[in-house]
C-alpha cells in the first residue's frame, strides 16, 4: 500500500466518521427505534462480510482480522437487538391493575 493510498483511505474514513456523527446526532428521538433497526441490518451485512473474510484463508493476518471483525459485528448486532427491544418495551402499555372486590 502506497502512502498516497493510505492517506486517501484515512481521509475517507475521517470524512465518513464526521458525516456519520453529524447525521446521527440530528435524528429526533421519535425515529431512534427505526434507525436502530436499520443499523442492525447494516451490522448484519458487515457480519456476513467478516465471516467471508475470516474464512477465505488469504493469509494469517486476514484470518485474525476477520475473526476480530466477526466478534465485533456479532457484539454490535446482539447489542442493537437488546437496545431495540428495550426501547420497544418502553412504548408498551402496562396492564391495568385489577381492582379487588370486597
Amino acid at each position: 500500500m502506497t502512502a498516497a493510498t493510505l492517506i486517501s483511505a484515512l481521509y475517507v474514513f475521517a470524512l465518513a466518521a464526521f458525516l456519520g456523527y453529524q447525521v446521527i446526532s440530528r435524528v429526533p428521538p421519535l425515529l431512534h427505534t427505526p434507525l436502530m433497526s436499520a443499523t442492525n441490518a447494516i451490522s448484519g451485512i458487515s457480519l456476513v462480510g467478516s465471516i467471508v473474510t475470516a474464512g477465505a484463508h488469504y493469509n494469517t493476518i486476514s484470518t485474525i482480522l476477520g475473526f476480530t471483525a466477526v466478534f465485533c459485528s456479532t457484539t454490535n448486532v446482539v447489542g442493537g437487538f437488546v437496545i431495540t427491544d428495550r426501547m420497544l418495551r418502553m412504548f408498551k402499555r402496562k396492564p391495568a391493575a385489577k381492582e379487588e372486590k370486597k
